[in-house]
């Protein structure tokens, strides 16, 4: 049994996910956070299960991951990048749900380059390897809410203009749009669905280079302050990564689909200083204070954002079945549970990128602002 049968919810399509009993899929990234709740899904219901994962430690692949579910998967370790090894992977599979991807937006602006070979140049050559070693599969593509860019109007749908802000909402963007074109030309099935802030059990909390939502987790599990942005009135909506795996499967199964793409979203748009706030008020513990933006986050932030999901709930049935405070709880619980085999990135890691640079400059600045004169960080925005 998963060890994480008390967090399981049932899916909103059974008999969508009956079709998987038997069937060969591949999850790219599975040993990460989206991945391995959906490898958790998809063994419990009977399915083949091939793990692909290179376990790059800054990239959130992490064996506990699978914990409870070793004896009914396959890992395989290797890295998308290499042709010849997808080439044999994709080989004979039913389903491949593409998830490895780099997902830090700081780090695509300081590494552009490997930005570009993870969420560019490897899709691309996963979707040769389908095209000559495998046509009939299907691929689902999880993309993100972040090529958008900053929203021009909320809530966003899919008709909204693309214009990232990072080089990571590029290359996504670029990589998503491979997808549907070998789809529409190739006829490789595929279709994308383009993630929201995604929370949940087995995300990586150790640092903020996934998302900033992990850090804050890991703070409050720890009774620790969590450090928010600005005024805190960004808003954000968010989606517990159980219906996440509802919506991946119901994406794959149904063929309508293909050479679609689809907006995830939430139900319960928050502003930021709340979710601190409603973290805390769960964990019991913890407290929170603003402190100014780092200037480098605050180049590529997008302002307040949540997606309009009416496409996918109307085409495919699918809507979001956690509340924000039952999947804060769901996840809280799990990382007290657990998280030992969380809370550090691993011995063999390189020096991480991004938040605590960002978190020493905050606080930096925060120390200046308070010398200097009075301000409302210890208030909460109205």
């Amino acid at each position: 049994m998963s060890k994480d049968a008390e967090y399981h919810t049932t899916s909103q399509g059974t008999s969508h996910e009956e079709r998987f009993r038997g069937k060969r899929i591949l999850i790219t990234g599975g040993l990460g956070f989206i991945g391995s709740n959906l490898a958790h899904r998809l063994a419990n219901l009977g399915a083949r299960v091939l793990i692909v994962d290179s376990l790059i430690p800054q990239y959130g692949g992490n064996l506990f991951n699978v914990a409870g579910i070793e004896d009914q998967v396959q890992i395989n370790i290797a890295d998308v990048r290499d042709r010849s090894s997808m080439d044999y992977l994709v080989q004979g599979q039913d389903y491949l749900f593409n998830l490895a991807g780099q997902v830090s937006h700081l780090d695509s602006m300081k590494d552009p380059f490997t930005d570009l070979e993870i969420n560019c140049r490897s899709q691309l050559s996963i979707l040769e390897s389908c095209r000559y070693n495998n046509p009939d599969i299907k691929v689902v593509f999880a993309s993100t809410r972040q090529i958008y860019g900053v929203p021009d109007y909320l809530p966003v749908d899919e008709r909204h203009l693309v214009h990232p802000t990072d080089v990571n909402g590029i290359n996504k963007m670029a990589g998503e749009w491979y997808h549907i074109v070998y789809n529409n030309v190739y006829g490789v099935r595929a279709a994308s669905l383009r993630l929201t802030n995604t929370y949940g059990p087995r995300m990586r909390v150790c640092d903020a280079r996934q998302t900033f939502l992990g850090l804050w987790i890991r703070l409050a599990v720890q009774g620790k302050e969590l450090l928010v942005y600005g005024d805190g009135r960004q808003v954000r909506d968010l989606n517990y990564v159980d219906d996440v795996i509802d919506a991946l499967l119901c994406i794959a199964v149904d063929d309508q689909a293909n050479g679609q793409v689809y907006n995830l979203g939430g139900d319960e748009p928050i502003n930021l200083w709340r979710l601190a706030q409603l973290m805390i008020e769960i964990a019991g513990k913890g407290f929170c204070r603003l402190v100014p933006w780092p200037e480098q986050r605050k180049r590529i932030d997008i302002g307040d954002y949540y997606g309009d999901y009416r496409k996918i709930h109307s085409k495919l049935g699918w809507r979001p079945r956690i509340s924000l405070e039952e999947g804060l709880r769901r996840t809280l619980q799990y990382y007290e549970q657990y998280g030992q085999h969380y809370w550090e990135e691993g011995p063999e890691a390189e020096p991480r990128a991004g938040y605590p640079q960002d978190l020493e400059s905050c606080q930096e600045d925060s120390r200046q602002l308070e010398a200097g004169k009075d301000h409302a960080t210890d208030h909460p925005p109205g």
